[in-house]
């Protein structure tokens, strides 16, 4: 299985994305500065958490117009799957791949620490893996993780199986307590937590790699 990581200017979970992504396929991703054009044929595109840009103007709003961002709309439209944590989330809201945004935390801190997610909708392509575990624990490390979207929105997310985890214990107001959500064709998923902070007994957990595993598994 091919897969690459997106590394922006500040980015600083670029490389545990490419640990775990090793790890579960065995084989090393492409690092893909974002000043890049092009994104090569992967069955994999990951955009990693980090502060990119430092989160200058709104986090995630410079690196959406990153040149490279082009190329991984045009995938992800077409079908390849995109999966962004933290700052990757926030990215993809703000490119327009997945609806709403993420707004300061409600109680206006930074965030940190490990969050146990309820498996909200087992049957999607990045949860399939999981399909027998109703809850995960991954760290959270944000301070505008506060899911937000009108009230439309978040009935029709809810109602066609679009929110792939939620909060057992919500720590930032997230609406609807969402932690994750997959867009229209369910290829691409946007994450607060980061499963790839935990893919070792090292580094206190082993479900970032349950994660990594399955959705390789159901890549095929």
């Amino acid at each position: 299985m091919k897969s690459c990581v997106i590394v922006f200017p500040a980015s600083n979970c670029d490389r545990d994305a490419a640990v775990a992504l090793e790890q579960a396929t065995g084989t090393a991703p492409d690092m893909l500065w974002h000043g890049e054009t092009d994104v090569p044929d992967a069955d994999l595109i990951v955009l990693p958490g980090g502060f990119s840009y430092g989160d200058y103007l709104r986090s995630g709003a410079m690196a959406g117009h990153s040149p490279i961002m082009q190329d991984v709309v045009k995938k992800a439209e077409a079908g390849v799957p995109v999966l962004g944590i933290c700052n990757g989330f926030q990215i993809l809201t703000e490119t327009g791949l997945l609806p709403g945004a993420l707004m300061r935390n409600a109680g206006l801190e930074f965030v940190c620490g490990m969050q146990m997610l309820q498996v909200a909708n087992p049957e999607s392509l990045f949860t399939r893996g999981i399909s027998n575990r109703p809850y995960v624990e991954f760290p959270i490390a944000h301070h505008d993780g506060n899911y937000t979207a009108d009230e439309e929105t978040l009935n029709r997310l809810e109602g066609e199986g679009h929110v792939a985890f939620r909060y057992v214990a919500n720590p930032n107001g997230s609406a609807r307590n969402i932690a994750g959500i997959t867009n229209n064709k369910s290829n691409v998923l946007g994450l607060m937590p980061h499963p790839e902070r935990v893919v070792s007994p090292v580094l206190g957990g082993e479900d970032g790699a349950t994660f990594f595993k399955g959705l390789v598994e159901a890549l095929g």
